[in-house]
This record gives structure tokens, sequence and C-alpha cells, in this order.
């Protein structure tokens, strides 16, 4: 016999109910509570395991300007490191890619761990914003009325409590519950499958290069990106759906060298792998990215296969672009709200288009078939020759060139 659903205790109103602690839910909340909106954060996990999760580490600087007049970056400057080349290995050798020269603008490498950390503290230590972990049974009520309410179960009580809201921001990523209440006439979802896998690796083992090295061979696709002075994360292309427990030491170090290793390049430097992940390189947009009173934010909205470094950079801009509209609606002017999705959706859908573009270039050598594989290497060496195709590429690569 099935329990019936216990009744939620109502005893809350919050004009802001933040779904998930990751770069969105917490940017978001840090700039409401700046400017006093009450606003919860919401987030099923632990802090523990929101501040050690293995996540992306490239922001791009744009971003890191943004969070910094929030004051939300003082850190991440501080210890960051700045990239400002990346290097191709193809055909025996390599080229060096001067993109910060070519668009003024830098990578900065912060895991992302690391930015949660700061932003949790910031928002929950120095600010005293609350946030509640390890919530069960999230649901949202209401969300096409303007007194929508989000329900969940406490998980020291027990208790099912429900906070009434104005708003409710969905930040709970691609496996959370907010992209659920996406219905069919509602909005619409826009999937792209790149048809490979990625092993995602992180070896500790000092990094052998200074800067992203993108292998293009046909065996494979490889990548090595410096973490810290004793951490690199590399990838290797491997079948979609593999299973990680096919890359033992030895096979996984003898890929690597195979696809990274060329003339004049430093040896690399092995180690133990200390986490070994399969990836399925998909995308996904969810259009458009407002519900009644729900708003997406971040891998909620929308994924981006980390091709090119780009979903924790997307997840800031949402967030950015969210809390001023929130903060505006205040002092009301809806106009941010109502021009939310569409804003969005601009730098969402350049991004996407851009990393499509580049994973054939990636992919295209190593697919098998003749005509990808020469069209790619025609890509490439443009992208090396011509220096407009260069500069073009640069400014899409470090996220200068986009709009939104």
């Amino acid at each position: 016999m099935t329990s019936p659903t216990p009744t939620p205790i109502s005893a809350e109103q919050i004009p802001v109910v933040i779904v998930g602690a990751g770069p969105a839910g917490l940017t978001l909340a840090n700039i409401l509570r700046d400017a006093s909106v009450d606003c919860v954060v919401l987030e099923t996990e632990s802090r523990t395991f929101i501040e050690q999760r293995p996540r992306a580490g490239f922001i791009e600087e744009w971003a890191v300007r943004a969070l910094r007049q929030r004051g939300l970056a003082d850190r991440l400057v501080e210890r960051a490191q700045a990239h400002h080349a990346c290097e191709f290995r193809f055909d025996g050798a390599r080229h060096r890619f001067p993109y910060a020269k070519l668009s003024g603008d830098r990578h900065f490498v912060y895991p992302q761990p690391l930015l949660v950390t700061d932003l949790v503290r910031e928002y929950a230590d120095v600010k005293g914003g609350d946030i509640r972990f390890g919530v069960r049974d999230v649901r949202l009520h209401d969300i096409g009325t303007d007194r929508p309410s989000v329900s969940y179960t406490d998980p020291e009580s027990g208790e099912h409590r429900r906070i009434a809201c104005a708003f409710i921001a969905g930040c709970d990523g691609a496996r959370g519950v907010t992209r659920t209440y996406v219905t069919p006439g509602g909005g619409s979802i826009a999937r792209h499958d790149y048809g490979v896998g990625w092993l995602a690796l992180l070896a500790e083992a000092p990094p052998s290069s200074d800067c992203v090295v993108f292998g293009i061979h046909p065996r494979g696709f490889g990548a090595h990106m410096a973490r810290s002075p004793e951490v690199t994360r590399y990838y290797l292309e491997c079948p979609p759906g593999d299973d990680p427990q096919n890359w033992p030491h030895d096979r996984v170090w003898w890929e690597l060298h195979a696809r990274l290793s060329v003339d004049g390049a430093p040896p690399l430097s092995e180690g133990r792998l200390i986490e070994k992940r399969v990836l399925g390189m998909h995308n996904y947009v969810v259009e458009p990215m407002v519900y009644g009173r729900l708003y997406l934010a971040g891998d909620s909205a929308h994924l981006v296969a980390p091709i090119a470094a780009k979903g924790m950079n997307l997840a800031v801009h949402d967030a950015l672009l969210l809390a001023d509209a929130l903060v505006a609606y205040r002092a009301g002017d809806d106009t941010g709200l109502r021009g939310y999705s569409a804003a969005c959706l601009r730098r969402v859908w350049e991004y996407q288009e851009f990393s499509q573009w580049f994973a054939e270039l990636l992919h295209g050598p190593s697919s098998g078939d003749p005509f990808r594989a020469g069209s790619a290497t025609a890509r490439l060496r443009r992208l090396l020759d011509a220096p407009g195709a260069a500069s073009a590429f640069a400014e899409s690569y470090i996220g200068k060139g986009f709009t939104g």
C-alpha cells in the first residue's frame, strides 16, 4: 500500500528560492544578498560534497571581471593561474597558439570546487545567507501562477516543508529536478550527440606544459590541462559509454604518450591516476529558459560538452543576468525578467556553435571518415596560417567575440 504524501508545513515566505548550490545558484544568491533581496538556497548534497566535486576549471576573463566587480573574485584573482596560449600537436609537431595576444583576454585556471567554496563561504559564512544542505524530495508547485512554492523534506527532522515565494531559480544542474518541470507544451529541448566519449583523468603528476595542449591524432583526441603544481587533468577520446575499467594505468599512459608526444615537447610526467570517468559528449539547450515563475540557469537550462570549457562561464553569465533582473524587478522594472531567456540564449547558442565547430576540428582526424579527417585538417591549418581565422578563433575561444 502506498503511503500518502505528507502535508507540507507552510511556515515560510521568502521572495526567491534558489534550487542548487553550484556556480549559477551561488553567484545569484550572493548578488541578491548584497542587494537585500531575501532568498534561500536549497541543495540536495552536503557542503563537503559540493566543495570537493570534480568539475571544470577554466574561467574566461570577462567572467572574472564581472565577478570581481561584484566582490566575488578576490581569492580567485589571488590564487588562479592565468593562461595566455594553448598548443596544438599534430603530425608530429607542436604549434603554439597565442590567443591572449590576439584577443587581449586570458583564461584563469581555477577549478570549480574552489570557486564554489569561495562563493559558499561568502554567502553563508560572511554574509549570513540562508543555505540548506542535504534537502530531499524537492518539488515545485504552481509555477504558472504568481504564487509559486517549493517543498522539500528537512534532512534532520524529516518534516515536509514548503516555502511560498515569488520566483524560483532552477540552478540544480543537468541531473536536477527543476528541468523536469519543462513540459512539451511549455518549451522544447534541443539535443546534439557528438558520438564520442572522453575519458577524464586526474593524475598526481606535475603539468608537462604551461598551457592547455590539444593532441589531434588518428588514434583519437588527447588533452593536457594543468590543475595545480601537483595535479594534471588529462582527456582521452574513447568510445561512448566506455567502461573506465577498460583503461588500466599502463594503457592510459601509453595512449597519452602516443597522442601528445611530439618532437621538441617536454616529456609527460607520469603519476598515480586519482580519477577515471567517461564523459558522454553531448549538448542540449532548453528553450525558453523561463516557465511562469521558474527561471532556469546554468546546466539546468543548457549543457555544453567540455570541448571548449564553456559550461561554468555560461552559468555565471546566466546568474548575472538573472540577479540584475530580480533586483530591478523589486524597483518596479520587469524588463530584465521579460528579456532574460532571449538574452541568455543568444550567448548559449553562440557557445554551442563554437563548441560544435571546435569538436569537428578535434575529432575529425580520428573519425575513420577520410572526408571529415581532410576537412578537419584544413580547418586546423587555416586556423594556424591565416591571421583573420586565428583572430576569430581566439575571440571565440576566450568568449570575447560573443554577445548577450
